[in-house]
């Protein structure tokens, strides 16, 4: 009798290449290209991040608290029925607030312009 001749193909398992997707493993942070995580030494406060960012840009703080104050100065002037003063607060509170977002964006600049 002949042997019969028996080709063993070896079992394949999907390859995946370089530049494929590579399954996510959730025991392990994801691995993103170009940031390197610090470690932290401690970990701040409210109140030592909230000096620390008004020391970074002052006018934000200050625009906040005068957009604020405007509005209550304002709508207790509405409620004693000045209705003049009221209208006057009212239009000083948009500026106010138009000077913290003009604040809040030149900070950010700033800032991404110290980072370079």
């Amino acid at each position: 009798m002949a042997a019969a001749a028996t080709t063993v193909v070896p079992e394949q398992t999907p390859k995946t290449s370089p530049s494929g997707p590579v399954p996510f493993d959730f025991s392990r942070p994801p691995v993103i290209e170009g940031f390197n995580p610090l470690p932290r030494v401690k970990d701040e406060t409210f109140k030592e991040k909230f000096m620390r960012k008004s020391k970074d840009n002052p006018f934000v703080p200050i625009g906040c608290l005068g957009t604020a104050g405007m509005l209550i100065y304002g709508l207790r002037a509405f409620h004693q029925g000045k209705t003049r003063q009221s209208q006057l607060l009212m239009r000083g509170r948009i500026f106010a607030q138009g000077f913290t977002v003009v604040a809040i964006i030149f900070g950010v600049f700033t800032t991404a312009l110290k980072s370079k």
